[in-house]
Order: C-alpha cells, then structure tokens, then sequence
C-alpha cells in the first residue's frame, strides 16, 4: 500500500513540486519494474522518517515521459534529489536504504 506520504507527480506539476527550499527526492519509476518494486518499501520508510525534512515523490516514466527526458534517465530506477528546483545529487538501481540516507543527507 502507498504511503500518503509519497507524492505522485506528472510531467505538468514536476517543476512546480521541485521549487522548494526543503529537499525533494524524486524516485523516478515503472510498475513493470523489478528493482523499482523492491526498493518501493525502502522509500516508503524514509517518506515516514524525514517527514516534514524532505518531501518524497514518485514519478512514473511510462505515463511521463517529458520529464526523465530532460534530466537524461536511461535506467530506473533513479533517485534523484533536489532542493531549490537543482540537482544537489542522484542514484541509480535498487540500492540499500544507507545509501539513499547519504543521499538525502546531502541535501541537508
């Protein structure tokens, strides 16, 4: 079950979402994705200890393909943190939950 934590996003709300001074992580995913899949409860866990620190989102690349075109996504799936509308940082595959905490860390 999704968390109302995480925030789904579109290609028309992406920039709008991503213009804030509190750090946002962008998990960029498809539901026929393996490795998104796995790592989804991982996400589901930070969205629960950083509330209120960062805001979490989910964007999925079938049904949005304007957006992982203009940051260069080739694999998912890809994190990718940001703060202020900029990329401070961004990850690829289904990594462990210390590495997405050095992630987030860096936004900090």
């Amino acid at each position: 079950m999704a968390s109302d934590k995480v925030q789904q996003l579109n290609d028309a709300e992406f920039d709008t979402a991503i213009q804030s001074a509190q750090p946002t992580l962008v998990d960029f995913w498809a539901p026929w994705c393996g490795p998104c899949k796995a790592i989804g409860p991982v996400i589901e866990d930070l969205a629960d200890e950083y509330e209120g620190k960062l805001t979490i989102a989910k964007m999925n690349v079938d049904d949005n393909p304007v957006t992982p075109g203009k940051f260069g996504i080739r694999a998912i799936p890809t994190l990718i943190l940001f703060k202020d509308g900029q990329v401070v940082d961004q990850i690829t595959g289904a990594v462990g939950k210390s590495q997405l905490v050095a992630l987030i860390e860096k936004g900090n």
